[in-house]
């Protein structure tokens, strides 16, 4: 090729090859479908916003013209104007045009924060009897804006938001400064605070209260956090300096730290000699603190501490006081039970669990009749402390006959209702939350009738969840087949009986996992009616030889089921084929599960209640509750609630290795 023709190419190269970096991506661009339907352009616009692009979004929004769900997209416009530029007019237009709906209440709310943050108080105030529902920081504005026209009592309201778990909201900040410059607030209130917050591990929180707190008590960053960090090392350092009541705070600070990953090298370092240094008040909330982390651990020790605690007159929480009555039940001491029921504020007492506890104190100690009187008590509800309540009575499990049936005209006006509406367009769209919020709203105030017809509009549109919730709420005219209601059985039914499992058991462990809605996804990754995690499905897939298997089929009903009932098969089968153990497991995992056994044989229902996670505590009474429905309503055999919770056998010598090797197990899928 002839020189001066290649000199020419190579110029003309490059100048195509920069044109195609250029023009790609416009013509990707058009490539890209654009959002055509209303439900794809509303997405879009939502996608716009979380993105921070309102001019895309708002070019969107012209597109949604008398769409239903448009004036979320006008909300997500409005919402970052209301604390810069956004004019009163404009606000209230919106307000009147969305009013009685849940989004005018949830901008009311964002405007109102805007308005006390700006201290535009005759706006507030205004708007503010306008609100419906509680919120702090609004709440706290509220009270500024009282105090702002000078009234006390406003002052004496704050002390509830004082001594509240979490960060003061800005609002209140000026009015505890205010209790501080008055002397009603001293520097005992102040730390009285950052030992609640230090308590709930809210250390930032507990440091800004310290800045409250006289120059000669400073509490030091560095420091705080530093026994925040490393609890051990803090307390084995000697060169303390505990006539100071700052060092005496952050001993016991570190001594609660330490407790709550061992009590028993807590207690060791809080000897004798420790102990001198401390006044009777700390030593007692020591105690207490070291005693309820002990409870929460099952240990032994725990009601000897808190009798420590109790005899220096230490002031017990609520959670304390639970706490002892699970350490007196795990202990099989009724008459401790009794002592902690005793302890107990009326309110608290007279919670189910502590009703069912006290009749069996009562009857263990020879009072048969204060014991009946305690079970009928609650034996006419539907929880899982009243069936047991209803067995020791000897009363027969029957499911309530059906209260009332919606017409068809009632469900039609259901679906006539802008907020059910839109909490179905919003539910068929994927975006739960905001049903649910828009779900809540509707229902609010409804009586029996009108909820048992929102149950059925939500079972006619396979909002199953929606219809529990619905169902839930009745006071009077009850309908358990909707309560309990059980679709998808062809899968989870068939998958139940291939793996010899009771398909009224895994009814009701999926009722508590997902509510039946098949597509749901939790923030911590589990998926599906089962909620499954991935490294538990990919496990679990191999171990079945499934065909095909990939994360993206686990929301599939019928892989779903397949993978979550081989799965609770397995966990059966290593727990001694106890559905109590067993649905613990499935919630906190088989270890755990194994670990909160006794050295002694358990009733179920007494490990039940002594498991130390909150929420899976409650999610196995209620799957054990739910079981006993939906065996009644199959048809199945007949169980009592106590021979299914069953006994407990005691832990093992082998079950801290064996445990040790199954989480490793777990760690490798």
């Amino acid at each position: 090729m002839d020189l001066v023709v290649k000199l020419h190419i190579k110029p003309m190269l490059r100048v195509l090859i920069l044109l195609s970096f250029i023009l790609a991506p416009a013509a990707l661009r058009a490539r890209t479908p654009q959002p055509q339907t209303q439900e794809e352009i509303f997405l879009a616009a939502q996608a716009a916003v979380r993105a921070g692009n309102y001019t895309k979004a708002a070019r969107y929004d012209a597109q949604l013209q008398d769409y239903l769900l448009e004036p979320y997209v006008q909300a997500w416009l409005l919402s970052p104007r209301l604390a810069q530029d956004a004019t009163t007019r404009e606000v209230r237009a919106f307000l009147q045009r969305e009013e009685g709906s849940v989004l005018a209440q949830q901008v009311r709310k964002e405007w109102l924060k805007a308005l006390g943050k700006k201290r535009q108080w005759d706006l507030f105030r205004a708007e503010y009897p306008l609100q419906i529902g509680e919120d702090n920081d609004i709440a706290c504005y509220a009270l500024q804006a009282r105090w702002e026209q000078r009234d006390a009592s406003a002052l004496e309201e704050v002390k509830a938001q004082w001594y509240a778990p979490r960060d003061l909201p800005e609002g209140c900040a000026p009015l505890a400064e205010a209790l501080i410059a008055r002397g009603e607030f001293t520097d005992r209130q102040v730390w009285e605070r950052i030992r609640i917050l230090l308590e709930a591990g809210a250390v930032s929180a507990a440091w800004h209260t310290a800045e409250y707190l006289p120059a000669d008590q400073a509490l030091s960053r560095g420091r705080l956090f530093a026994v925040a960090a490393g609890a051990k090392r803090y307390l084995g350092d000697k060169r303390k300096n505990l006539s100071r009541r700052t060092e005496r705070e952050l001993t016991m600070f570190a001594l609660h730290r330490l407790a709550r990953s061992d009590p028993l090298a807590a207690a060791g370092y809080w000897d004798k000699k420790l102990r001198a240094s401390f006044s009777t008040e700390e030593q007692g909330y020591v105690w207490g603190r070291l005693a309820l982390q002990a409870a929460r651990r099952n240990l032994p020790e725990a009601l000897e501490w808190y009798g420590y605690a109790r005899a220096a007159g230490a002031q017990l929480s609520v959670e304390q006081l639970d706490w002892r009555m699970r350490a007196a039940l795990r202990q099989g001491d009724w008459r401790e039970v009794q002592i902690s029921a005793e302890m107990m504020a009326p309110l608290q007492r007279n919670e189910p669990a502590w009703i069912y506890w006290r009749g069996r104190a009562a009857q263990a100690l020879g009072n048969a009749a204060a014991a009946r009187a305690l079970f009928a008590r609650i034996a006419g509800e539907h929880h899982f402390y009243a069936r047991l309540a209803a067995e020791e009575l000897g009363l027969a499990f029957t499911i309530p006959a059906k209260g009332y049936t919606p017409t068809a005209q009632e469900v039609a006006a259901i679906g006539r209702e802008r907020g059910f509406r839109r909490a179905l367009a919003l539910y068929q769209l994927g975006l739960r939350s905001e049903s649910v919020r828009e779900w809540a709203w509707s229902t609010r105030g409804m009586d029996d009738k009108q909820l048992l017809a929102a149950a059925e509009f939500a079972l006619q549109n396979e909002m199953f969840d929606r219809a529990i919730n619905a169902a839930s709420k009745t006071l009077a005219l009850h309908d358990f087949g909707v309560l309990y209601v059980a679709p998808y059985r062809d899968a989870l039914g068939e998958n139940a009986r291939a793996q010899q499992l009771e398909e009224a058991w895994v009814l009701g462990l999926v009722r508590q996992e997902s509510r039946f809605v098949s597509a749901i996804k939790s923030s911590a990754g589990a998926a599906g009616l089962m909620q499954i995690m991935p490294a538990t499905a990919k496990w679990v897939a191999r171990r079945m030889g499934m065909r095909h298997y990939s994360w993206a089929r686990v929301t599939d009903t019928d892989v779903n089921a397949a993978l979550g009932t081989y799965y609770l098969r397995h966990v059966l089968d290593g727990l001694d084929g106890n559905p109590v153990l067993a649905a613990a497991a499935y919630n906190a995992g088989p270890s755990r599960a194994k670990r909160w056994r006794g050295t002694r044989s358990l009733e179920g229902a007494i490990y039940a209640e002594t498991i130390p996670f909150d929420e899976t505590r409650d999610y196995v009474k209620k799957v054990m509750n739910n079981t006993m429905y939906y065996a009644a309503i199959l048809g199945g055999q007949e169980r009592s609630l106590k021979a299914r919770l069953g006994i407990i056998a005691p832990s093992g010598g082998s079950d801290s290795a064996a445990a040790q090797r199954e989480t490793e197990e777990e760690e490798s899928k």
